[in-house]
């Protein structure tokens, strides 16, 4: 008998003698992670950061606090003894460290502003969605009255009945003026019943 043919359980190799077999890859697994070189770190958190030293940066505390450290790095410099003063008076690396906060507080400043920008931008479309459906909806609105009057255009209201009636109650006290007495149409169909079988 001929040996059964395993087809399902093996690989195909690539065709060639030096041509080694080549990994699967798993479709229903996810990758493992790849090694970097280059550090990592999480954008957000790094912008929240920033954007709470930006913060910090704008009040009042650290204006005050920065001249205070300057004041006091000034004064040490000049009263300090000789052997104590690490910055004499051009007062160079106070030049140097005041370069280096500026220098690293600018770029956070504009990233702080960025991430701003960003917010600010998705809530003026988020603002502009909700005004297009307030307009589409008071549109819709407008039109349901529109068409609310249109048909409430052809229905007796109780001021067109009142009016109707004082109408009516002024022509038969203009009849009774004339004749003496109320003539009602039915007493005038009974008073003359030829009359209406001409007009037949």
């Amino acid at each position: 008998m001929a040996p059964e043919r395993d087809t399902g359980t093996r690989e195909r190799n690539p065709v060639g003698a030096t041509a080694a077999p080549r990994p699967r890859a798993r479709l229903d697994q996810p990758r493992p992670p790849r090694h970097r070189f280059l550090p990592e770190w999480d954008p957000e958190a790094f912008g929240r950061l920033s954007e709470k030293i930006a913060r910090f940066l704008g009040t009042g505390r650290f204006i005050v606090w920065m001249t205070v450290v300057i004041i006091l790095w000034v004064v040490w410099n000049i009263s300090a003894p000789a052997a104590l003063r690490f910055d004499q008076y051009p007062f160079i690396f106070l030049t140097l460290m005041l370069s280096l906060q500026a220098s690293y507080a600018a770029p956070l400043i504009l990233l702080a502003q960025n991430r701003q920008d960003d917010r600010d931008r998705v809530n003026l479309e988020q603002d502009r969605k909700q005004n297009e459906r307030s307009i589409a909806d008071t549109e819709y609105l407008t039109r349901e009255v529109a068409a609310l009057r249109m048909g409430l255009g052809e229905v007796a209201t109780r001021d067109w009945i009142r009016s109707e009636l004082q109408d009516l109650v002024k022509e038969l006290e203009e009849r009774r003026r004339h004749d003496g007495h109320v003539v009602f149409p039915a007493e005038r169909a009974e008073r003359s019943p030829g009359r209406d079988a001409d007009d037949r």
